[in-house]
């Protein structure tokens, strides 16, 4: 009698979910891989895909590409809705329902308003490459009706760009937009000024990126504002509304507005009935299996991961996904071949984020860099991290003609007329509400007439 190898069902195509794929490939298991998209996206570069330096393709990977030298390895293109654990099964959007032998939860982790749900309307997310591109389009679509716009206030409105959030996602976006509003676009429109352009980046804490050095987050601050970034930290924002952003120290009106601001995990994990944490990821023990569910673990963004001895779990970096990817692929390596499972130990390999053209911070338990040299490491990095050969040659290409021209290559707007801004001297800033459009007419429509 011919016995079946384990099932190992993985949920999620993402740093973590995929590096435990390609460890399980030469095991004697069968593995599933169950993502809600078709490609694997590096989520690090997303925001040069929303400020036109990068296209789409360059930071995503079909998953069946990924995978498809790994015969034990198939992908499902479907969405996981609740995990039954009495069962061990798993059961798909489509009705279906996969039994498992080990279950890998690495389904990352999606925006967190705080309560404010309401603000998803206006307050635009970046986690996908639909977000990405419905906010380059955003941004460009404000130019193009500032360019037409005879008002100098509403113009001034038009160009006014806020990012909540004061992490790297926040940093890094609000100097991408500094510089391809101050840079580039000012040499292609000839009724815009400079000094119209305002990007304001919002954090309530007493400074940005927390988890670097007090020295570190002071310089970015610096290098931010040498981009002409206007950084407010230490206010609380109170609500957010089409026409802009309201705080404790006063109303920003704007046009395009990003949140950077918080994640919380994907909500598949509430299904197991455990203990979660305040930003809903699930507990894990030392060996990141799911408390009192061995058979199950939870990796990356969805799982909270205390070191032993350590005061803080571990943070939602691509870094800690990989590793604890591998290592789950690895431990159930070592279950089959009985053997006893060995803790999880994260080596950390440092922190960076980029600011903008040779402008970048970084640090490690060693060393701490700032400047070009940190930004040729942040560049090597993540060069070094993309997937595919291609993929890296074309993006170091764009990188390098980028530097030496200060052009953006993917400035595409694919809104239909009708649907793009609508301006004119009477006209306020009003975004539609993304439920009731296509999402093509999301991402052009942000303004409507209003009789006075």
């Amino acid at each position: 009698m011919t016995v079946s190898p384990p099932s190992v069902v993985i949920i999620g195509g993402g740093f973590a979910g995929l590096e435990a794929a390609k460890r399980l490939a030469d095991a004697p298991v069968h593995v599933t891989v169950i993502d809600r998209e078709n490609h694997h996206l590096f989520q690090p570069l997303l925001y040069q895909v929303a400020t036109a330096e990068l296209s789409p393709g360059t930071i995503a990977t079909p998953i069946r590409s990924a995978v498809q030298k790994k015969k034990n390895v198939k992908v499902i293109l479907d969405e996981v809705t609740e995990i039954r654990a009495s069962e061990k099964t798993v059961a798909l959007v489509d009705g279906r329902s996969l039994s498992y032998d080990y279950l890998v939860i690495a389904a990352g982790a999606t925006n967190n308003y705080f309560g404010n749900d309401q603000w998803a309307d206006h307050a635009h997310p970046l986690k996908s490459l639909r977000d990405a591109i419905r906010m380059r389009e955003r941004i460009l679509l404000a130019f193009e009706a500032a360019e037409q716009e005879p008002n100098p206030e509403i113009r001034r409105a038009l160009l006014t760009f806020v990012v909540i959030g004061g992490g790297p996602t926040g940093v890094e976006m609000a100097g991408a937009i500094a510089e391809l509003g101050k840079r580039t676009l000012p040499r292609e429109y000839r009724n815009i000024r400079l000094n119209e352009i305002r990007v304001v980046l919002m954090e309530r804490a007493d400074r940005l990126l927390r988890p670097f050095s007090e020295r570190l987050s002071a310089r970015a601050k610096e290098q931010l504002e040498e981009l002409g970034v206007e950084v407010s930290l230490g206010h609380t924002v109170t609500d957010v509304t089409e026409r802009g952003v309201d705080t404790d120290a006063g109303f920003v009106p704007a046009t395009v507005i990003l949140w950077a601001s918080g994640v919380r995990a994907e909500s598949v994990v509430a299904s197991l009935g455990v203990a979660l944490d305040r930003g809903g990821r699930v507990h894990v023990d030392q060996h990141c299996a799911v408390l009192g569910h061995p058979d199950i673990f939870a990796v990356g963004d969805i799982a909270c991961f205390t070191p032993e001895g350590a005061e803080f779990p571990l943070p939602g970096l691509a870094s800690v996904a990989m590793q604890q990817g591998r290592y789950v692929g690895d431990t159930i390596h070592r279950d089959l071949r009985r053997m006893p499972r060995r803790p999880f130990q994260y080596r950390d390999k440092g922190i960076m984020a980029t600011i903008g053209r040779s402008r970048a911070v970084a640090q490690t338990k060693r060393v701490s860099l700032t400047g070009l040299a940190a930004w040729l490491a942040w560049g090597f990095v993540h060069i070094w991290y993309i997937i595919g050969f291609h993929n890296r040659s074309i993006v170091l290409f764009d990188w390098i003609w980028s530097y030496y021209t200060f052009g953006r290559g993917e400035r595409l707007v694919t809104a239909p007329v009708e649907g793009r801004i609508k301006f004119s001297p009477d006209c306020e800033p009003l975004a539609p509400n993304p439920s009731s459009v296509s999402a093509t007419e999301v991402d052009a429509a942000h303004f409507r007439a209003r009789n006075e």
